[in-house]
């Protein structure tokens, strides 16, 4: 839908609106710049501006438009401004994107003055106040908290380089992307380090109170903000994460003698992070750190106490176990596990161990989907996808190429809208398609699950038992059972022909953000708490827990020709494991940021990840060399999906393009586009004739792939 912003229409979401440039109510024009539609309000409760949601062709956008009660108040014009210069001049992964004419007025129809309004980069994921209330408040551990310290210190290091200083850091003004960065936002309240209104610090005369409880320091409250005073309230905000308790909370904070306890509630905290906190809140601004470099050093310092670097050699850790010879045929264990199931078919009623039978192989390819975290396994199929067209070429491409392919000019082809199904009153979160194509299931943060008929749109049944958002789904070789995944730290496995909900799987301390089955009957899961758990899914019981990774876990993948896991997510590396022995056979490195998506190929004998850095890396699985790293993206790369053959590989990013590569010669062929909505993240039916999408929306859309 097309939205109006002009603040005197009387209908400004006019049905009439889609596809028109002018609104059908008031005339105004609804692509503003000739660039921007806007789709939706996202926030008008701010007593400054009004947030929406806008497109760029297909790249989503964060639209502020200052609110009209305001245009006669100059210093409201100022900030609003002055955020727009500030941020068009801070290049970096951790503050929103805006562009130089990120900035501009908007004149509506008839209009004697122009709205004020702002472009800037849509940042996918929660602020740090909405995620700690996700995770049921639960302390974050102090290996995190270093790391997310490092990130927003490095942020406010960029900032008071170029001589300003934010003035309202706290847990709702950083937010945090998918793939784990933290982003800093909000900068209306950024003040300017000028000699002016340093010599205006002996009054308040001319300076702007910005105030949050609990966030602000003493200084600031008096209105004389410092450089040192964003680091009070990040002291804070690090202290609100690191108990789950609000600084104005009473077991924190004790009023009556101004003294605060917030270390007892923080006992996994070492005492040298602790000590640095509490100089971060000292109540005098000359008590706490000089700069933001002495932060960062002080922050390294800390981590070389508490976790010192052994010696190893950098790269890939020496193989163990790892895949050495991985066999291009079906396993055994694969074909007993079919024989064992039809030998248990009692009077044609079907068992949960039924239910777990894996057809025969059939000339099929697999279904790619959102990264492949939540993969099916076609372990009966691997012996056909190990033809002379599969790894043959694979290997043959990436010894022969150099080791980063340079991008070349790719012309971009819009994708056909096939259906749009409608019926989610959250956000889609996470969509596949059954092994016949016939099926759509969608995940979405209203904690339901549909399960849609592809051909008419209807929704053939919804599934609730979550009791908050659904992040990712899988289905068993046949189709005959689905699992879901939620931020409410549960996995619930399903009997798709009647709904039935038939285990209820615990174990997870924070939201469960990838699952998968192997073969064998064991589900495993991927989660926020940095473990891959493994159950039996035909009883629901917890088989073991792999440990090991160092941050959220994004993206799990199983390798369908041996008993294998690999876990990507906010640690830059991924981690295998066998997950029959719950042995970590091999640790993959080379990426320079957190990673959003890994999968194997079809035979299982290349690895592949992307993520924050843009770039996708292949590994040989054999003996963990890096065969080759493809270049082209221009946003975080969301997604990943091989075609059964070996010979395509499909990858999104977060500009919301669909990049299709020719694996054999490592080169991006096509890029696809949505008419206007992103295809950041994707799931790809068996034939790869159709991809279906819906992140960040209310409905699934379907795509014609060519």
């Amino acid at each position: 839908m097309s939205l109006c912003i002009n603040p005197n229409c009387e209908q400004p979401d006019h049905a009439g609106n889609d596809g028109s440039r002018f609104c059908q109510s008031c005339g105004s024009d609804l692509v503003l710049q000739d660039r921007y539609r806007v789709m939706r309000l996202l926030n008008n409760k701010s007593g400054f501006g009004q947030v929406y949601e806008a497109y760029e062709r297909s790249s989503p956008k964060v639209l502020k438009v200052l609110k009209d009660a305001h245009n006669q108040n100059p210093k409201a014009i100022q900030l609003f401004e002055q955020e727009a210069w500030v941020l068009s001049h801070l290049h970096a992964s951790g503050v929103p994107y805006v562009e130089a004419d990120g900035y501009f007025k908007f004149y509506p129809r008839n209009a004697a003055e122009p709205l004020h309004c702002l472009v800037m980069e849509k940042i996918d994921g929660p602020n740090l106040k909405e995620w700690m209330r996700q995770q049921g408040n639960h302390p974050i551990s102090e290996k995190q908290a270093l790391k997310w310290l490092e990130q927003v210190a490095n942020v406010l290091h960029l900032v008071h380089q170029q001589n300003y200083f934010h003035r309202d850091i706290k847990p709702e003004n950083i937010m945090l992307r998918s793939n784990g960065q933290l982003v800093l936002v909000d900068f209306g309240a950024v003040r300017e380090m000028t000699y002016t209104y340093l010599a205006q610090l002996g009054g308040s005369a001319g300076v702007t109170r910005i105030s949050s409880a609990g966030y602000t320091p003493p200084e600031q409250e008096k209105g004389q903000a410092v450089p040192q005073s964003d680091f009070y309230a990040l002291g804070w905000t690090f202290i609100f994460l690191l108990t789950g308790r609000q600084p104005t909370d009473p077991d924190v904070y004790d009023s009556l003698n101004d003294e605060f306890h917030w270390r007892q509630l923080a006992l996994h905290v070492s005492p040298e992070l602790a000590d640095f906190i509490d100089r971060l809140i000292a109540p005098k601004a000359s008590q706490r750190p000089k700069n933001t470099q002495e932060i960062l050093t002080t922050l390294e310092q800390i981590k070389q106490s508490i976790y010192p670097i052994p010696s190893t050699v950098p790269g890939v850790s020496p193989a163990t176990t790892e895949e050495r010879s991985v066999p291009s045929h079906r396993s055994q264990q694969g074909h007993t596990n079919r024989q064992v199931s039809r030998a248990q078919t009692n009077g044609g009623v079907q068992t949960i161990q039924q239910l777990l039978t894996y057809p025969e192989p059939q000339h099929t390819v697999p279904q790619g989907n959102l990264g492949w975290g939540d993969r099916r396994l076609w372990a009966g199929l691997a012996a056909g996808f190990v033809a002379l067209a599969g790894w043959g070429g694979w290997q043959l491409y990436t010894r022969q190429t150099p080791d980063v392919v340079a991008p070349q000019p790719v012309q971009e082809e819009p994708l056909t809208l096939a259906a749009e199904l409608k019926g989610h009153t959250g956000f889609v979160n996470h969509i596949i398609f059954t092994p016949d194509g016939q099926t759509v299931i969608s995940a979405g943060a209203d904690n339901t699950i549909l399960v849609w008929n592809r051909q008419t749109g209807e929704a053939l049944r919804i599934l609730k038992g979550h009791t908050s958002y659904v992040n990712a789904l899988v289905l068993n070789g046949n189709g005959q059972l689905l699992a879901s995944a939620g931020a409410d730290n549960r996995i619930l496995v399903w009997e798709m022909a009647t709904g039935r909900l038939l285990h209820t799987l615990e174990g997870h301390t924070s939201p469960v953000n990838a699952v998968a089955i192997s073969p064998n009957g064991l589900l495993v899961s991927g989660s926020a708490d940095g473990t891959v758990r493994v159950w039996n899914i035909a009883t629901g019981e917890a088989v073991r827990t792999l440990t090991g990774y160092n941050g959220f876990i994004n993206a799990i993948a199983l390798n369908p020709v041996s008993r294998t896991v690999a876990a990507a997510g906010t640690a830059e590396d991924i981690l295998v494991w066998n997950h029959d022995t719950g042995e970590l056979v091999r640790t993959y490195s080379g990426h320079t940021g957190p990673l959003n998506a890994v999968i194997y190929s079809p035979d299982g004998a290349g690895l592949i990840a992307a993520g924050t850095d843009k770039l996708i890396r292949i590994w040989n699985v054999a003996d963990g060399a890096i065969q080759q790293t493809l270049s082209g993206h221009k946003g975080f790369i969301n997604g990943l999906a091989v075609r059964g053959d070996g010979q395509l590989l499909l990858s999104s990013d977060s500009h919301g393009r669909l990049m299709e590569w020719d694996l054999n010669r490592g080169e991006a062929i096509k890029i696809f586009t949505g008419q206007g909505v992103p295809l950041d993240h994707f799931t790809v039916r068996s034939d790869w004739r159709m991809i279906a999408t819906g992140r960040g929306f209310n409905d699934v859309r379907l795509w014609n792939l060519p």
